[in-house]
């Protein structure tokens, strides 16, 4: 049986979540300050989850009271051997796409929550603010929603069990108040880690200023091992690169 997840942008209307359901699942919302987690496990986690949440922010915030520039640089961040694991996740994942720290905050919760979870749980997805961290027995498609775009959540992206754990997420120059410098209305990327998913989708984003540059900025991050694959949406027009398999939604 699959199961369908639409996955926005980062943003804060979550009324998409409304359309969210996994019926062999038990989803909970989480809340610690910015950070709003959508998590569906075989069982309630929500307390389990909002512990990890906190271990986490915690370890961020004290990081960020120490060196200030962590949370505001736009470049790439010096690797600091010293740094918690989520810290260093971070500045690996974003260094490799030649963004600040930052751009991958959101996908590196969701991996290192989702990993905790998978103790209490063997199958767990976390969703936070468009980046996701998945592990299910069954297959899962994620629609792609691209805000006014006509393809919004018209496409779905198909992930195998035998792929998980595996991040999808989604960066947008047109929908939600994330930093972007491009204009897409979606780039979903998929890949093994949900950090360097996020920091992909970012710097790709970026780079993405309309449809006529689609082909090169893809190139330029098409032969990462890291990265599985992903769809790029403009407008009425659509790219796709790797190791992914659409499904028409409608």
């Amino acid at each position: 049986m699959q199961r369908t997840k639409s996955i926005p942008p980062k943003n804060r209307d979550h009324r998409y979540r409304n359309r969210v359901h996994s019926k062999d699942l038990i989803s909970c919302r989480v809340l610690v300050k910015e950070t709003d987690l959508l998590v569906s496990a075989s069982a309630d986690l929500s307390k389990q989850t909002k512990d990890r949440v906190h271990h986490y922010r915690r370890q961020l915030e004290d990081y960020i009271r120490s060196r200030s520039d962590f949370i505001s640089t736009l470049l790439p961040y010096p690797e600091d051997p010293f740094a918690p694991e989520i810290i260093r996740d971070m500045i690996s994942a974003t260094r490799a796409f030649g963004v600040g720290p930052m751009a991958a905050v959101a996908g590196a919760i969701a991996q290192f929550v989702g990993k905790d979870l998978l103790r209490y749980s063997e199958e767990v997805i976390v969703e936070n603010g468009g980046d996701i961290f998945v592990r299910t027995k069954s297959p899962i498609t994620v629609s792609i929603f691209a805000g006014n775009s006509p393809l919004s959540d018209k496409l779905g992206l198909i992930l195998a069990a035998e792929e998980m754990p595996i991040g999808v997420c989604t960066s947008s120059g047109t929908v939600g108040h994330s930093l972007s410098l491009g204009t897409a209305d979606a780039v979903c990327v998929v890949a093994q880690s949900a950090s360097f998913a996020d920091a992909a989708a970012t710097a790709l984003g970026n780079r993405i200023t309309n449809r006529f540059n689609l082909t090169g900025e893809i190139e330029s991050i098409r032969e990462r091992k890291d990265v599985k694959g992903g769809v790029v949406i403009i407008g009425k027009t659509m790219a796709t690169w790797g190791e992914i398999e659409l499904t028409d939604l409608n």
